[in-house]
């Protein structure tokens, strides 16, 4: 793992002004860590003599009610920043993702989608001003970044065009009381048809429902865990359940009333047992390795490729594999795809995030469940988004292309993984990196490239 030259750890934004400066002046690359949890290692490793800046000091939560925003510093995790708000109130939330260590600076600025996505959007939908360290080392707010720069950094990827020191983002509302449930079902329990269904009609669900699928290797069976969150009680659930998705046999019994912060730590993984105190600490999980790829489904798998696609997970490589599956609809369709960076919008039935773990060192290793996601996704292609298949940044994929490691990268070289991420957006960020940082001082393996004259 290559190492930084020198890390940084800023209490201040002077200080991060100080290092882009200085980092500009002894030509060293720049890498920005929130959380560290970039899937390509992007946010804290480079094959260039690097500074590594660090924002875990920067863990300010300002939060206003009355107008239902807050002022997010970058270094903040999203466990931390959903139990703040809920400490403040039980009843506001923001719309971000599922895993509490996190940090809100690669995934808002990625897009950002969690349980709430179906009926407020992205977390990148939800920001209403930022303060960037521009390439001149110059804080930026919104009004003095301008409209272009800010529409860029909710769903291009801050990385690529300064240093996120801190986020105002909307506040959204939740109800007193929650309902979650987790129905597993396994191929013999008529898990490929339920699958089949899901496609179907989980997209078009009342938007205050979100049902997802974990699909994973239980006892030597494939198993489909439909995995659930409906903002009300179980007394309205149950019987709007038994109209949109009968086929799932959802019972009171199968189903819990929460708290929404509650909820939260159920949907996180978390170990079994955990407390809500547990959601702000920053307690990275045992080391794993693993490798993560992503697709989006715009017409249903057919029954007969899914089978197919099961067959995969009787081999020993996806003995921890996981798919998951997450519907969309709801307001995503609403939204324009040029709206913000992110483009994934109507259409889109759900994505799928395809993960393969293995906890043992090693290359050869390593090759081995890399070979197997690889396969898999391979064999997918005819069933998923085309021309060009898309993939969502947060779920980073180096296999999608890269850039020059020394030097630029020209339009059409970086467009092969580029419109894979930001479909029609891509040609705007191009434009607006090529502005705001004519040099392409912030860059890495899959940074928006400037044009090359």
């Amino acid at each position: 793992m290559p190492k930084p030259s020198y890390i940084v750890t800023p209490v201040t934004e002077s200080q991060i002004q100080a290092a882009v400066i200085c980092s500009k002046a002894y030509r060293l690359q720049i890498r920005v860590r929130c959380g560290g949890h970039d899937y390509e290692g992007l946010s804290y490793s480079s094959k260039v003599p690097f500074v590594l800046i660090d924002l875990i000091n920067l863990r300010s939560i300002k939060i206003d009610t009355e107008n239902r925003f807050a002022w997010v510093q970058g270094g903040v995790l999203l466990g931390n920043l959903s139990y703040q708000i809920a400490k403040i109130s039980p009843n506001l939330a923001f719309p971000a993702g599922l895993c509490p260590t996190v940090g809100v600076g690669g995934h808002f600025s990625g897009g950002g989608y969690g349980t709430l996505f179906r009926k407020y959007g992205l977390a990148a939908d939800n920001v209403l001003d930022a303060r960037i360290a521009n390439v001149n080392g110059q804080v930026l707010d919104r009004k003095s970044m301008g409209e272009d720069l800010f529409w860029a950094i909710r769903g291009g990827g801050a990385a690529s065009f300064g240093v996120i020191t801190s986020w105002k983002i909307k506040l959204v509302e939740v109800p007193d009381i929650v309902t979650v449930f987790t129905i597993n079902r396994t191929l013999e329990q008529n898990a490929t048809d339920l699958v089949h269904r899901w496609q179907q009609i989980a997209y078009k669900f009342d938007r205050d429902l979100f049902v997802r699928i974990l699909i994973t290797c239980v006892n030597s069976t494939v198993q489909a865990a439909f995995n659930s969150v409906f903002l009300g009680k179980i007394d309205k659930l149950v019987p709007l359940m038994q109209e949109s998705f009968p086929e799932l046999g959802l019972v009171r019994e199968d189903c819990m009333e929460r708290k929404w912060i509650e909820a939260i730590l159920y949907f996180s993984d978390l170990p079994f047992g955990s407390s809500l105190d547990d959601l702000t600490k920053r307690n990275p999980n045992p080391r794993t390795y693993y490798k993560a790829k992503s697709d989006y489904v715009t017409d249903p798998i057919p029954k007969f490729a899914l089978e197919k696609l099961w067959e995969f997970f009787k081999e020993d490589e996806a003995k921890d594999a996981q798919l998951i599956l997450a519907p969309f609809g709801g307001r995503m369709s609403e939204i324009s795809e040029s709206e913000i960076p992110y483009p994934h919008r109507s259409g889109i039935l759900y994505e799928i995030q395809h993960l393969v773990y293995w906890d043992k060192e090693g290359n050869k290793e390593s090759e081995k469940y890399i070979d197997w996601i690889r396969r898999l996704y391979k064999y997918i292609t005819p069933f998923v988004s085309k021309n060009p298949r898309a993939a969502y940044l947060n779920y980073r994929d180096l296999d999608l292309g890269i850039n020059n490691i020394e030097g630029n990268t020209s339009y059409a070289q970086a467009s092969v993984w580029g419109n894979k991420y930001f479909r029609n957006n891509f040609k705007r960020l191009v434009q607006v990196k090529t502005k705001v940082d004519p040099s392409n001082f912030f860059r890495n393996e899959q940074s928006i490239p400037i044009y090359l004259s």
